[in-house]
């Protein structure tokens, strides 16, 4: 989709002349498609990995996100408009919770637990870390 508005801005700039509205255009629309897909990339990688049931190389990758994220909160805080999310979770709680899924998926409540935990130290209202942690709290033998 913003591949195919790219090559509508070059093609309109091409027929009609450049000036300076055209060019941060173009800047833009550049920029947004390298964000959207270099950005999130561990994430979607993870999520992948996920589908497929391997829950420990997804770790990595969600740890990987994490880091990003919290090393450049600015591109999760605006994610509206870096990488056209709308999504209410930002990609640093999504890849918190993540962790910690997978974590449940292979058997490690006390590690899903921490992570669990640590979303709400952040994330206080995250209703998924309040629900999974009542959940292991329940089911666990620990």
């Amino acid at each position: 989709m913003l591949v195919f508005l790219f090559l509508i801005m070059i093609g309109y700039v091409l027929k009609f002349g450049f000036n300076s509205i055209h060019y941060s255009v173009i800047i833009y629309l550049l920029l947004l498609i390298v964000l959207k897909t270099a950005v999130p990339l561990s994430h979607k990688k993870g999520m992948s990995l996920i589908k497929k049931g391997e829950f420990r190389k997804a770790i990595e990758k969600f740890e990987n996100s994490v880091t990003f994220f919290t090393k450049n909160a600015w591109v999760d805080k605006f994610r509206y408009i870096t990488i056209l999310s709308s999504s209410k979770m930002c990609y640093r709680e999504m890849a918190l919770c993540n962790i910690a899924f997978c974590y449940t998926q292979t058997n490690e409540p006390t590690k899903a637990r921490y992570y669990y935990e640590m979303v709400l130290r952040e994330y206080p209202n995250n209703g998924l870390a309040i629900a999974a942690l009542n959940a292991i709290k329940t089911f666990s033998k620990e």
